[in-house]
């Protein structure tokens, strides 16, 4: 339900540029052209990006990024209906830190973004890019999470387990609706099948939960993100006009939530301060002391993602 002792509101927006500019060599734009995911890795944080195959290290004071190169596609690290090769991207979506390692996750929507792309930045950096289907087969078997069309977004880590979420924009089938859910994989083996997927199983998910998150100026919320504040669960959803898990649609504002256990999700409007609403599409989010830094996915090459900060009222440790 929507909250109305919640509130997050936006206090600052910076556009994200790369240091260096633009790159023809590795193919990088001049800025940060896509935004899905925010996470904190040897104290600096990592953005990863859905229709770019870069890393970006930002600073958040002067919105001013290092990219790291993923591996390209022929020489292509950047997917678009106008380059005409939106369906060969990884999409990452969703991240999380294990071990000084982070791991970002592949939507799942399409077999190319069956994978989970793993960076250690002690050693190099080292990148590795692993192609997980019997995971994604594993999710997608359990269709109380997977609906009609999986798309992943979002990754915490609780305790031992995983818990990823998949957003329910997808298209509705025949016998089954797209849905908002979250499921649990035990880490410790999902690490070790990341190690050698062709010879150990991928773990089985457990404690799927389906969420109705309601509207948006009639639009269905999405969840596209979610961090931790202690052991509750902040997440970010947008209301997203969107045909199915694949194709954007028009976005008419975003929510920020909390599940605090109970599992029914309240939420509130990202606002301006003037309290109108804020119509960006928040796709990542990271704790800051009682304040989100968030990032906000233009969905369009020509412009660059933009980092916010949120300030969060009603979200204090000392409501949970």
């Amino acid at each position: 339900m929507r909250d109305p002792g919640l509130a997050a509101i936006v206090r600052s927006q910076i556009p994200l540029v790369y240091a260096d500019g633009a790159d023809t060599g590795t193919d990088r734009p001049a800025h940060v052209r896509a935004a899905s995911g925010l996470a904190r890795i040897n104290g600096q944080i990592a953005l990863i990006q859905d229709d770019a195959s870069f890393i970006a290290l930002i600073d958040v004071e002067t919105g001013r990024a290092r990219a790291l190169p993923l591996p390209a596609d022929d020489g292509v690290r950047q997917f678009h209906d106008t380059r005409g090769n939106k369906h060969d991207k990884l999409d990452l979506e969703a991240c999380v830190v294990v071990d000084d390692t982070l791991l970002a996750f592949g939507s799942g929507s399409l077999p190319k973004r069956e994978v989970v792309v793993g960076l250690r930045l002690d050693e190099g950096p080292d990148v590795r890019v692993v192609q997980a289907s019997a995971l994604y087969g594993a999710l997608r078997a359990e269709t109380r999470f997977a609906g009609s069309q999986m798309n992943i977004e979002a990754a915490v880590v609780i305790g031992d387990q995983l818990r990823l979420f998949s957003r329910g924009n997808g298209r509705a089938s025949e016998t089954q609706r797209a849905v908002n859910a979250s499921c649990d994989v035990e880490l410790r083996q999902l690490l070790a099948h990341l190690e050698a997927p062709d010879h150990l199983p991928a773990p089985t998910p457990t404690n799927v939960i389906v969420y109705e998150l309601g509207t948006l100026e009639g639009v269905p919320l999405g969840i596209t993100d979610a961090t931790t504040l202690q052991t509750t669960v902040i997440y970010a959803a947008a209301a997203e006009s969107s045909p199915d898990a694949i194709d954007d649609g028009a976005v008419v504002g975003s929510a920020i939530g909390v599940l605090d256990g109970s599992n029914e999700p309240r939420w509130a409007p990202v606002t301006l301060p003037s309290g109108a609403l804020f119509a960006g599409k928040v796709e990542g989010i990271l704790m800051a002391g009682d304040r989100l830094i968030a990032v906000i996915d233009m969905d369009d090459p020509e412009m660059p993602s933009e980092l916010c900060t949120i300030e969060l009222r009603g979200f204090s440790r000392s409501q949970f």
